[in-house]
């Protein structure tokens, strides 16, 4: 009796470690990636290999500057991590940005929305470079790219969130069993799972559109709205017209509508935007591409804390659309100010899960 008890428990407990781990195989889920976690001690990180200098170093700088002993303890309200979005923990190659091919489904392919001639054929730009090169065409400066926020203008944030909630469920392309809304790199989910659990006030600094930031993120990673900065569309009441906000008062039948984009929020704009809205100096930074230079070089020179800078390469060929030229010229960069790389071929056990693969196209 006692001998099948113990083979009805050990079939239990297989089974329950089988349910865990099966994600692990293929695309996680939204609902399964918000399931991951990631206990105070770092113990349990499932998506890395830990013998990684990049996981040691995390590792490393996490226990010293939780430790209350250790003469570099940094305040748990001092603890302040700020995270680029694309590339850094959430794909950006297949074939671009998010925002941008979610751009292109609205300019081109949406056939409840007539743009002007003028848009279609900037967007058809845009698209030429995106799918040909994999890269913004040269000539076009993304930080003006104002046509980007003008197809989405007028839309109500509530309007403009199921847009994107739907273009979530889109498959990506290049990668097989993968949606938008599920490719994120599960070894940086982990990372941000584990800095929450250690008190870290976890931010996310991108170029992307703030309102589709938020959708992607906020609820799904348990960041609040508020730790999002982003790009920024107007927001402005459905009466307003052109004029000034200071000039307007909202009415009793307004609702608040999408207009044009304000700033794009990339390399030293991310610096000025975390000084005006987090008003302090991150102490961990994590980015991948040189638009994140200035963000990472503020978060580790002049700081009073110990503090570190972590720089995610794109340099896995066969789990992502890696490009090993730009990989290399990122590891130079690194190297060059100081910054760990991460190298998602070697330092990640599994990118989105071991179902996803290059198409081969």
């Amino acid at each position: 009796m006692k001998q099948s008890r113990k083979k009805i428990m050990a079939g239990l407990l297989a089974a329950v470690l089988s349910c865990s781990f099966a994600f692990a195989t293929e695309a996680a889920t939204r609902n399964e990636i918000a399931q991951v976690t990631v206990n105070k001690k770092g113990s349990d990180f499932r998506y890395w290999n830990k013998d990684a200098a990049s996981y040691q170093a995390l590792t490393s700088y996490v226990r010293d500057v939780t430790n209350k002993k250790s003469a570099n303890f940094i305040p748990p309200e001092d603890r302040v991590a700020v995270f680029d979005m694309d590339g850094t923990f959430v794909c950006e190659t297949a074939p671009y940005y998010f925002e941008w091919m979610l751009y292109l489904e609205r300019a081109l392919y949406d056939k409840d929305y007539t743009p002007s001639q003028e848009m279609r054929d900037y967007a058809q730009v845009i698209e030429a470079g995106i799918r040909k090169k994999g890269q913004f065409p040269k000539g076009v400066d993304v930080g003006e790219a104002r046509a980007q926020e003008a197809v989405f203008a007028g839309m109500t944030p509530g309007e403009y969130e199921a847009y994107v909630q739907r273009f979530m469920e889109k498959p990506v392309e290049g990668l097989t069993n993968l949606k938008w809304g599920e490719a994120f790199y599960l070894p940086m989910v982990e990372v941000i799972k584990y800095l929450q659990a250690n008190d870290f006030s976890v931010y996310v600094v991108s170029g992307s559109d703030r309102p589709t930031v938020r959708i992607l993120v906020s609820e799904l990673l348990q960041i609040s709205p508020g730790n999002v900065i982003g790009s920024d569309p107007k927001i402005i009441a459905a009466g307003q017209g052109d004029k000034d906000g200071q000039d307007y008062v909202y009415g009793k039948n307004d609702y608040l509508v999408r207009g044009e984009l304000i700033e794009k929020n990339l390399k030293m704009n991310k610096v000025s935007s975390i000084a005006k809205e987090i008003g302090k100096q991150p102490v961990l930074a994590f980015g991948n591409s040189s638009g994140d230079t200035s963000m990472l070089n503020y978060a580790v020179y002049g700081n009073k804390y110990k503090s570190a800078a972590f720089f995610v390469l794109c340099d896995d060929t066969v789990r992502e659309l890696g490009n090993l030229e730009k990989a290399e010229k990122c590891r130079k960069l690194a190297a060059e100010n100081g910054w760990t790389s991460i190298s998602m071929k070697d330092d990640f056990a599994t990118i989105y899960g071991d179902g996803v693969t290059r198409t081969g196209k």
